[in-house]
């Protein structure tokens, strides 16, 4: 089936999908990690400055270990708000540097909450939440006293991290341009698969016509040229049917052929289509058994079961089994007398046709093996069945079995 380039599937492409988050890239585990690390070393020199000669008393424990679930803010970053603010709240008292600390990695946390969360009702309750927070980690708010070399530190994480998102952002519109481009080349191969494929039904088709009116027509004429003298009024018959079959003929190739300027003639007009004959059907069995019986073949035509409407495609099919056997039994057993079985059972559509055998003709060179070989994928997008093979008794036998869908 084609995928049609549409405005929807052209945004779907350049967005992100609205289903489960996409596993955190390498390299924003490792960014992630050294963060939360860097955070922990902040705030174990901060406790080492609070503890003082009496060493570490109450929660000073806790401190170093408020940041460490930032090293999974991006795969599950609600979890991580939710974890975070109760412990910074719980170690605000320690020191006025620790609470600033844990102010900061509430802010990372609520930022990797509102980025990359996925659950629009709890990121709503997590943000005042944390907002909440750090009205409480701030108050009595005095600018902290950070190391020399902290500072410097601390200036540069916002602008790496700027930089870093940045840099995701323009690998994503990478991403999204590229996988605009394999829609744009999934579309254009569709479109070549297709015409791939009505190539070769129109060649089916023009095998089927060509094949059976042909070698009617070969066939006939033969027969009108050996008994000219002898036999006129036969001759004349025979080079009437050989007419008859010459207009079948070309009636079809003009309609298969049609098929091809349809949209570059046309324009896709029905009223300039509407003269184009119907593809033929089960109804018009009769006339193709008459003209196999005016080339010297006795055809008998069976039709069993109650008669009811079948597709067109089907019937179609069908008429081709029918055609492509008795223009092999034509070729290949001279002689033989044949007979035509259309079966309307209660699920399916049978056509069968046997032959009792005979000797090849001069025509028989001329097949390819081609005309079965299209029966087959004809009946396979109905999913029919198409079994042929010799009878046990002599002759030959072709057998299609069609579903039918029952009412």
């Amino acid at each position: 089936m084609i995928k049609v380039l549409t405005p929807d599937r052209l945004r779907a492409a350049v967005r992100p999908s609205a289903g489960p988050p996409p596993l955190p890239t390498r390299r924003g585990r490792v960014f992630d990690a050294v963060l939360a690390l860097f955070l922990v070393f902040v705030g174990a020199r901060y406790v080492v400055s609070a503890a003082g000669p009496g060493g570490w008393r109450g929660l000073m424990p806790l401190v170093p270990l408020v940041p460490l679930p930032l090293a999974l803010r991006r795969r599950f970053p609600l979890a991580v708000l939710w974890t975070v603010l109760p412990a910074a709240l719980l170690v605000r008292h320690q020191s006025q540097d620790i609470a600033y600390t844990a102010g900061v990695v509430v802010i990372i946390a609520a930022y990797s909450a509102a980025a990359y969360g996925r659950r629009p009702r709890l990121m709503l309750l997590g943000l005042p939440a944390a907002t909440a927070t750090l009205v409480v980690l701030f108050d009595d708010a005095q600018l902290p006293s950070f190391p020399n070399a902290v500072i410097a530190v601390l200036v540069l994480i916002p602008v790496f991290a700027v930089a870093y998102e940045l840099r995701m952002w323009r690998g994503r519109v990478a991403e999204g341009r590229e996988r605009l481009s394999a829609l744009e080349r999934e579309q254009l191969a569709a479109l070549q698969r297709a015409v791939e494929h009505e190539r070769a039904r129109i060649a089916r088709e023009l095998h089927d016509v060509v094949t059976h009116n042909v070698s009617m027509m070969t066939i006939q004429a033969g027969a009108a040229r050996k008994i000219l003298d002898t036999a006129p009024d036969k001759a004349r018959e025979a080079m009437a049917a050989v007419e008859t079959g010459g207009r079948a003929a070309m009636t079809e190739l003009r309609h298969v052929m049609g098929l091809l300027t349809i949209d570059s003639e046309t324009g896709d007009d029905p009223a300039a289509t509407a003269d184009l004959s119907p593809q033929p059907g089960l109804g018009r069995l009769d006339a193709l058994v008459e003209g196999v019986r005016q080339a010297g073949l006795t055809v008998g035509l069976t039709v069993t079961g109650e008669r009811r409407a079948v597709p067109p495609g089907i019937e179609l099919a069908a008429y081709r089994v029918v055609q492509e056997a008795l223009t092999n039994t034509v070729k290949h057993a001279g002689g033989a007398a044949a007979e035509v079985a259309v079966e309307y059972a209660t699920g399916h559509l049978r056509v069968e046709i046997t032959d009792t055998g005979g000797r090849p003709t001069g025509a028989a060179a001329t097949g390819n093996g081609r005309g079965l070989i299209g029966l087959r994928e004809r009946l396979a997008v109905y999913g029919g069945t198409l079994h042929t093979g010799p009878r046990p008794r002599g002759g030959y036998r072709v057998k299609a079995l069609i579903p039918l869908e029952t009412s």
